[in-house]
C-alpha cells in the first residue's frame, strides 16, 4: 500500500508519490495552442489534413483540426473528445475542445480552447492544373482526311472526361489541363502519361482505332532524371458501332469494335459474324449512327412488328429477331429508300 506524501492519504498507486487527486489539483491535463493554421484551397475548396487533401465542411474540418493539436500531460490516455465551435469572423472560428482521460484509472474531464485560422493557399494538383501542368497529349483523330465531325469531337472529349473523373477520385493528381479542338480532330492534354497510356488503349478498344506513341525530353528534375513528354496518337476509323455497313454484298450493323477486329449483326438474318480489322478496311458506310432514326411502334407480331415510317408517317411491316419485345419505338434505317430493324 502506498501513500500521498502531500495529503498523507493510503492508496493503491501513487503519481510522482501523490494521490492522483492531489497530482490532479491545479494541473492542466490538456493544452491546445493560441492558435491552429488550417490550409484551403482557394481555387478547389479542399482542405489540408496532415499530408492529403479533402472536401469536407469546413466548421467540421475547423472542429478536427484543433482537436488534432491538442498536447496531454504523458500520464493521460485520452478516452474521448468533443469539440463545439463558433465562427468568428469568415477566416477564423473559437473552437472548444472537451475532453475525458484516464489518468491512472480515474477519469477526469478537462477543456481547452483556441481560434483556427482559415490560410487561402492553392494545392499542389490546382497548382498543376492553373499552370497547364500535363505529362501526355492525347491526340485523336479520323482515319480520313476530313475534319473528324462535331459529334465525334463532342463523343470523344466526353469519353476521356469520364474517365478522368472517375480516376481522379481515388488519385487527385490525375486531371485534364486542357482540351483543344485542332484541324482534324482533338488534343486532349493530360497531367500523367500513365493515364495517356491507359486512354489511349481504352479508346483504340472501343473504336478499333489504330494507337501510337512517341516521347520527347523536355528537361532534367532536380534529382538530375530526364523527364520526357508522351503524346499518343488515336487514329479513330471512319466506321464507327452503331453506323449500319455493307459488307461482302450484305447489309450489316456494326455490334462491337476492337483492335483485332468487329462483329457485326446481319440486317436480314439477324446473324452475327466476325469481320477482320484487315477486312474493316473495306466496307462501305450506308447510314452513320447518328442518322439513326426512332420510329413509333403501331403493333407487334411474330418475328415482325408494324411502325409508322418517320421519313411519311405510313405504316410499314420490319422483320425482327425472335424474341423482341420492342418499346414505344425502336431504332430504324432508311437504306436506299427501304427501312430496317437496327438491332
Amino acid at each position: 500500500m502506498n501513500f500521498c506524501v502531500r495529503c498523507g492519504k493510503d492508496c493503491e498507486t501513487t503519481i510522482d508519490g501523490l494521490c492522483t487527486e492531489c497530482f490532479l489539483d491545479g494541473r492542466r491535463i490538456i493544452r491546445l495552442p493560441h492558435h491552429v493554421d488550417m490550409e484551403v484551397c482557394a481555387n478547389c475548396g479542399e482542405i489540408r489534413q496532415r499530408d492529403s487533401w479533402v472536401r469536407k465542411d469546413i466548421r467540421i474540418a475547423a472542429e478536427d483540426a484543433a482537436a488534432a493539436s491538442i498536447l496531454a500531460i504523458p500520464e493521460a490516455r485520452v478516452i474521448s473528445v468533443g469539440t463545439r465551435s463558433v465562427q468568428q469572423d469568415p477566416s477564423n472560428y473559437a473552437v472548444t475542445v472537451d475532453v475525458i482521460a484516464d489518468i491512472s484509472g480515474f477519469e477526469s474531464s478537462a477543456e481547452d480552447i483556441t481560434t483556427v485560422r482559415v490560410k487561402n493557399t492553392v494545392c499542389k494538383k490546382c497548382s498543376r492544373q492553373l499552370g497547364s501542368y500535363y505529362e501526355s497529349i492525347l491526340q485523336l483523330r479520323t482515319g480520313g482526311k476530313d475534319d473528324m465531325p462535331a459529334g465525334l469531337k463532342k463523343e470523344v472529349a466526353y469519353r476521356v472526361e469520364r474517365t478522368v473523373g472517375e480516376q481522379s477520385r481515388t488519385n487527385r493528381q490525375l486531371f485534364i489541363s486542357k482540351i483543344g479542338e485542332v484541324q482534324g480532330g482533338v488534343d486532349i492534354y493530360l497531367s500523367s502519361i500513365a493515364l495517356g497510356r491507359q486512354i489511349s488503349k481504352e479508346m483504340g478498344d472501343y473504336y478499333g482505332a489504330e494507337t501510337k506513341e512517341s516521347a520527347s525530353l523536355v528537361g532534367v528534375n532536380a534529382t538530375g532524371e530526364e523527364v520526357y513528354r508522351v503524346t499518343y496518337m488515336v487514329r479513330i476509323p471512319e466506321y464507327h458501332l452503331g453506323d449500319a455497313i455493307e459488307f461482302e454484298g450484305r447489309m450489316y450493323k456494326l455490334s462491337s469494335l476492337s483492335k483485332t477486329g468487329g462483329r457485326a449483326t446481319d440486317l436480314l438474318t439477324f446473324r452475327e459474324r466476325t469481320i477482320r480489322r484487315s477486312d474493316l478496311l473495306s466496307v462501305r458506310i450506308l447510314v452513320k449512327y447518328e442518322d439513326i432514326s426512332d420510329a413509333t411502334v403501331v403493333s407487334v407480331g411474330n418475328g415482325e412488328i408494324q411502325v409508322l415510317d418517320p421519313r411519311n408517317y405510313r405504316t410499314v411491316d420490319l422483320r425482327v429477331p425472335e424474341g423482341t419485345e420492342p418499346g414505344e419505338t425502336v431504332p430504324v434505317a432508311d437504306i436506299d429508300g427501304v427501312l430496317y430493324y437496327m438491332p
